[in-house]
This record gives structure tokens, C-alpha cells and sequence, in this order.
């Protein structure tokens, strides 16, 4: 069967009272959320987040959605709206910001507050910012925006109504349906019936848990789980989480009081973006609680607690580096106990199962999400979403946010809650969905690839180099350099052969030698002068002799110098 999607042609001109739907990223992912709303000839962008590099991308410090199809356009861009503070959300926001420095942006508090360091980073100036809250509404061009309380892993999430001439879009952005919250703030199920009754038009919902039976554990069921850890442990403590997860932190804290013990934050993002969400009122803690982390010698361990990023295995976050024993002033004893308090991010289980080899191996006891409910998911799982479903009674539905795998159990959940198979769409990135008349349907398709930052560098690395780089990790290079004499027309020098993750003695390569300056020298016989033409015979020669040899598939890097 072929993939409906890969044939698509481009999109015609949207009909006059048409709403446009472009997804740029997050459709077919988890990660770098960016979805474009374009009705009348303006443009509305909802989140602008980052994809986080997996193994098969080496070099890659993130990766952000593809702006090429709204490059030319940007002019027209009433607002971007950011429904929460994740780095899936905002972490691209900078690098847009780059093309148009003066698009607003709207956004809870938290969320906006979260965003401001990431844009001082970049030296940006500052652009209209327009703080929002659940109930509020406010309108850009064409676009009249309302928002609703959601809750999710992180304070502050808004789902976002977007009101047009064309219809009602009811996007929820990431959320679940926890009814005993930490903050006490819910998902406003009580507005979702409200929108029902008023009519949605297209139902844009979080598709991460779809896959998932039943209902998202409350995160109040943690508490007890975490209490128990600290009765347990005996040394020191060290939980990891995400540098966002105000209320995993906030817990830990409320533990660490009950202990007797002190805090201290491990992880330039956690210290940054805890004393955010402890300055707005968002992370409550106690007198005499927290400590330099460069001062945790001078307490005995079991009256220590350390709360640092690196959950996923990143490699370079704190936590990483302290299992490999390289963090500069952290380091694990034997009796330590250390909490990874967060899910796995598919595509980052082997970094994590790295690193939990590395703490065991030095002495520490591991406890996370496999053997302990010491983490619970921020997205809704089935049961909440046919509960969505059935109250706001949608005429359309598009999931958004997951892999093709969560998005087509999202659609069959909606076609089993009653909404006709022809209302239900799934579509990837870039694959571009038209709400006309009150129907949904594929308009097109425009070009939408992945944008990878190395470094300063960004979008200038391609799949090809990204191949060529792990062809260099995975079966080395070999360099043959050769000097023909132009005069005589014969090989006057070399082949000169070095090779590096692929042979530790050049010698290897000795018997190969002969047969270069042979092929070479029949090459040169036959009237081949091209340098180019010459490479590729000595890349032809050396590349057969070591596949069928030493069965590997080296990046073969030929010079021929003319003398």
C-alpha cells in the first residue's frame, strides 16, 4: 500500500472564506510543534517548539521546524500563540523571531516568562508580548482568539479557540484531565461543553496517550511513592526530571522538608527556570530549604537532596555527567539513591538506559518510571479523550501532536465516538488541511523537512552530511592520496593510504596498492586526464577491495594531485 501522503502536489489558492491549516512540525513526532493558520490572507502560528536529536542525528544540538513555507509570508503573520512552556512548544520561537523580530507573541505568564531568557540568549529585541489567562479573549486580524484552562505537566497550559469567518477551531494543545492537580487548576471541561454547544468546527486534540486505555494517573499518587523513596534512602538523593516539571519539583521539595533534608539545584536550565516559576508564585518553597549545589560537601548525605536536569540521558545535562564521572562537583558513593521522575521520550531509550548503567555501575540505586510510579504523563490517555470527544461533539477532527501510530488511535477514537470517517483527518507535516463549508479535506502538500542547528550553524546541514557523518561514527574513513605526472602521464607517487575508525595499522593496506596504480595507469592510458574521473576509479578499486575483504563501507576520500 503506498504512503498517502508522499504524491501530494502542492496546494491550490485557498476559496475566499476558506481556514487554512499548515502543520510544520509535531504531526508524525513528538516534538517541534508549529501549526499555521492562514484565513483572509493573514497568518496565525500556534507554538514554535524544537525537536530534540536522536542517536542516528551525530553533531545535531536540535532540531526546528521547517519555516519555508511561510519564508515569503512572514509579513503576514498576525501573531504566534504559545499554549505552553515546553521546549516541544517555545524552543524554536528564537530562531523564527531571526527571519521577523516584531511578531507578538501571547502566551500564559509562566509560559511567556519561561521564553524571555531564551530570547535574551539570542539577542533579541524585545516584540510585543501579550500575557493571556484562562477566559480571556483577544483578537489579531481575522483571528479572534479565546483560551482555556488545560492541565498538563506544567502550570499555566492553555488550549486556544480560534473564532473565524470560516468556522471554530478548538486546538487543546498538551493536556489531560487530572481531577486532583497539584495546583488545583483543571481542564475546563465545563468551557469544552460550552464550545460544544456553540459548535466546533474542527477539533485539532493532543494525540501523545491515545494508544494508552483508561485514564492518566493523577499525579497526587506520586506523593506517596517519593515519601517512600526519602524513608528509604539512607544516603545522598538525586532526582532528575525535566527543568519545566514545577510540580515534580515541588513535590521533592515538600518531601525534602519532611526529611529534614536541603535542596540544592544541579543544571543551569533547573536553577533558571525554578527561580522563574518560585518569583511568579508558581513553586512554593519553605524558609532555609535550598542550597548552593557547590555547598552539598558541607552536609552529611543522607541530609541532602539534589534536583538535576538530564532525565532523557541528554549528554551533555548534569546527570550524564555525573555517571560518567566527569560532573565538577557531583560526584556518586556507593548508598546513593538516585529518582528519574519522568517518562521516556521515544527515541531517547537507549541514552537513558545508558545512563542508569553508568549509576548502577557506580554503586547507586536506581529508581524510575519501570520500577516505581515516580513519574506520571501530562497527556490524556483514551478514556479522556472519548470523554472530549462526546462533550464538544466536533464536526471535524485533525489529531496533532504525536507519532502516525498515536494519530491514527486518536482518529479511531473520534470515528467511535460517532464523528463520520469523511470528518476525521490525519495528516503529517507539511500536508496541508482546508476547512470550507464546514468540511475538512487534504488540500495539498508543501515542502516540509527537518532543520537542523549544529553549533551557530542552522539549516546548513543536509540528511546527506548527516548520512556522511554516520558513516564517519559507524565504519570509519580511509584517504588514498596519489600524484600523477602530467608530463609522462603515469603514477609518479603514492597511492599514500591512512585510514582512521576503521584500521589501527596502515599496513593493511599494502596489497591493495598495486592494483590502484594499475587501474589508475589504464585509466590514464585510455586518455582519462579528469581529475574528478581518476578519484572515482581509486574510490571504485579501494571501495570493492574492502567490502568484499574486511565486509565494511568506509567513507573513501581520494586525491589525485597533478605535479
Amino acid at each position: 500500500m503506498s504512503h498517502p501522503h508522499l504524491e501530494l502536489p502542492p496546494p491550490g489558492p485557498l476559496p475566499k472564506e476558506g481556514l487554512r491549516v499548515i502543520p510544520l512540525g509535531g504531526l508524525g513526532e513528538v516534538g517541534r510543534n508549529m501549526t499555521v493558520f492562514e484565513h483572509d490572507g493573514r497568518l496565525l502560528i500556534v507554538d514554535c517548539g524544537v525537536l530534540f536529536p536522536e542517536d542516528h542525528h551525530p553533531g545535531v544540538d536540535l532540531i526546528l521546524p521547517d519555516f519555508e513555507a511561510i519564508r515569503d509570508r512572514l509579513d503576514a503573520v498576525e501573531a504566534l500563540v504559545l499554549t505552553h512552556g515546553h521546549e516541544d512548544h517555545i524552543g524554536a520561537t528564537p530562531y523564527l523571531l531571526r527571519e521577523r523580530g516584531d511578531i507578538p507573541l501571547v502566551g500564559s505568564k509562566l509560559t511567556l516568562a519561561l521564553l524571555r531568557p531564551k530570547l535574551q540568549e539570542h539577542r533579541l529585541k524585545e516584540t510585543a508580548q501579550h500575557v493571556v489567562a484562562e477566559g480571556d479573549r483577544i483578537s489579531f486580524g481575522p483571528f479572534d482568539l479565546e483560551f482555556v484552562a488545560v492541565n498538563h505537566s506544567i502550570p499555566d497550559a492553555l488550549a486556544v479557540v480560534i473564532r473565524t469567518r470560516a468556522g471554530t477551531v478548538l486546538h487543546t494543545g498538551d493536556f489531560k484531565m487530572d481531577q486532583l492537580p497539584l495546583d488545583r487548576r483543571i481542564t475546563d471541561l465545563r468551557a469544552f461543553a460550552r464550545l460544544g454547544e456553540e459548535g466546533v468546527d474542527l477539533f485539532m486534540v493532543d494525540s501523545t496517550n491515545a494508544e494508552v486505555p483508561g485514564f492518566t494517573t493523577s499525579e497526587v499518587e506520586i506523593g506517596p511513592v517519593i515519601d517512600r523513596v526519602f524513608h528509604r534512602s539512607q544516603g545522598r538523593l538525586i532526582v532528575a526530571c525535566f527543568a519545566s516539571h514545577v510540580h515534580r519539583v515541588q513535590q521533592v521539595l515538600d518531601a525534602a522538608v519532611a526529611h529534614g533534608r536541603k535542596v540544592a539545584y544541579v543544571g543551569r536550565s533547573m536553577i533558571r527556570n525554578m527561580n522563574i516559576a518560585r518569583d511568579l508564585g508558581y513553586l512554593k518553597v519553605p524558609a532555609d530549604t535550598l542550597v548552593d549545589s557547590r555547598d552539598i560537601g558541607d552536609y552529611p548525605p543522607e541530609r541532602i537532596v539534589l534536583i538535576s536536569t538530564g532525565s532523557q540521558g541528554e549528554p551533555l545535562s548534569a546527570l550524564s555527567r555525573i555517571a560518567q564521572r566527569n560532573h565538577h562537583f557531583v560526584t556518586i558513593e556507593e548508598g546513593d539513591t538516585v529518582v528519574l521522575a519522568s517518562s521516556l521520550i521515544p527515541g531517547n531509550e537507549n541514552a537513558v538506559y545508558r545512563v542508569i548503567n553508568g549509576l548502577s555501575r557506580l554503586g547507586a540505586t536506581v529508581v524510575h518510571k519501570g520500577n516505581a510510579l515516580v513519574h506520571v504523563s501530562g497527556h490524556a490517555s483514551a478514556g479522556e479523550l472519548l470523554y472530549c470527544y462526546n462533550i464538544v461533539k466536533p464536526r471535524n477532527v485533525l489529531p496533532v501532536h504525536g507519532e502516525i501510530r498515536h494519530m491514527l488511535a486518536n482518529a479511531a477514537l473520534a470515528r467511535a465516538t460517532g464523528i463520520p470517517d469523511e470528518h476525521v483527518v490525519v495528516a503529517e507535516d507539511g500536508v496541508v488541511v482546508d476547512l470550507v463549508d464546514g468540511k475538512v479535506e487534504i488540500a495539498g502538500k508543501v515542502p516540509c523537512g527537518y532543520v537542523f542547528v549544529d553549533g551557530q550553524s542552522v539549516g546548513d546541514i543536509t540528511e546527506a552530511s548527516l548520512k556522511d557523518r554516520r558513516i564517519l561514527g559507524e565504519e570509519g574513513f580511509v584517504s588514498v592520496i596519489v600524484v600523477v605526472d602530467s608530463v609522462t602521464g603515469r603514477v609518479s607517487s603514492g597511492p599514500e593510504i591512512h585510514a582512521r575508525g576503521f584500521a589501527e595499522d596502515d599496513s593493511i593496506f599494502d596489497e591493495i596498492k598495486q592494483p590502484i596504480v594499475e587501474a589508475l595507469d589504464t585509466a590514464l592510458r585510455d586518455g582519462v586526464d579528469d581529475t574528478h574521473q581518476l578519484q572515482q576509479t581509486i574510490r571504485r578499486v579501494i571501495g570493492r577491495w574492502v567490502s568484499n575483504t574486511h565486509r565494511r563501507r568506509p567513507m573513501i576520500i581520494p586525491v589525485v594531485v597533478e605535479a
